[in-house]
């Protein structure tokens, strides 16, 4: 087997590819030569396209259980196959736990943990047939305090779960994994972080010192479905920079620890 990530003659459908992440996405798969299909609720203003290729759109509200299914099922009909499927639809508005309203509740946990589920049930039959892969878009949240969007850390913690409890039950046909996201520079990052210098504030916090590219993400989805990870199932891979800067070294530059470690002779040795 050539282990390069040509995936001409590959089918590859993604949730809410429309702009953000999913853009990303959807546009590495196209570089790696698939078609493509993506949903959302909003079409798109152009679709991406490579060489002539564009991927294809279609509208539909994935918390919409019979919509939902019915994409999926049309993806492998009108191709004769599916071989990825990227659960990448999520979100969540800002707000204290207390105020959510159950319905609100019911919601973020449609759209970023049964909308995932609904979908890759729907595509287990062709992504057995073709020994495919699916690939969850999960979010630091699930992994830490999530103060504001707790619910949508809770749904983002029961899509990992999902991911490697469904990568035991559906192996070795299927590999199923997922993405931990961190902060990401989409098309409305810095307005969301308030100003230009609120948003260069947050880009510190991370150790690489800048927010992932949807682009990014995307490269990492198609080594997952790549014969390069061809052994890997039920991986939760974090692309988020190095994480975020331990609060204890808020006021310590990484020049300023590493002249430290040298006084202190710690990089290497023992001191006498």
């Amino acid at each position: 087997m050539s282990l390069v990530m040509d995936f001409a003659g590959k089918v590859v459908a993604v949730t809410g590819g429309a702009r953000g992440v999913g853009r990303g996405v959807v546009e590495a798969f196209l570089d790696a030569g698939a078609d493509v299909e993506f949903c959302g609720r909003s079409e798109p203003t152009t679709l991406p396209e490579r060489d002539g290729r564009p991927a294809s759109f279609r509208p539909v509200d994935v918390r919409d259980a019979a919509q939902n299914e019915a994409w999926i099922a049309g993806v492998a009909e009108r191709h004769g196959r599916l071989d990825v499927l990227v659960n990448n639809v999520g979100g969540s508005p800002f707000g204290r736990f207390e105020a959510g309203s159950p319905r609100y509740f019911q919601a973020i946990t449609e759209i970023n943990f049964l909308s995932a589920a609904v979908a890759t049930r729907a595509a287990f039959p062709a992504l057995r047939a073709a020994s495919g892969s699916v690939i969850n878009i999960t979010s630091i949240s699930a992994r830490r305090p999530s103060p504001g969007t707790a619910v949508y850390g809770a749904a983002k913690a029961a899509l990992e779960s999902l991911t490697r409890s469904l990568a035991v039950e559906w192996a070795p046909e299927i590999r199923v994994n997922a993405i931990s996201s961190g902060l990401v520079h989409t098309e409305s990052a810095v307005d969301h972080y308030g100003t230009p210098e609120q948003y260069a504030e947050i880009a510190r916090t991370i150790p690489r010192g800048r927010l992932a590219s949807p682009q990014e993400l995307g490269n990492v989805c198609v080594m997952l479905a790549s014969p390069l990870s061809a052994h890997v199932t039920g991986a939760v891979i974090p692309v988020d920079g190095g994480g975020e800067w331990p609060a204890f070294l808020s006021h310590t530059p990484n020049a300023d620890i590493v002249q430290q470690a040298d006084r202190l002779d710690i990089t290497g040795g023992s001191s006498s």
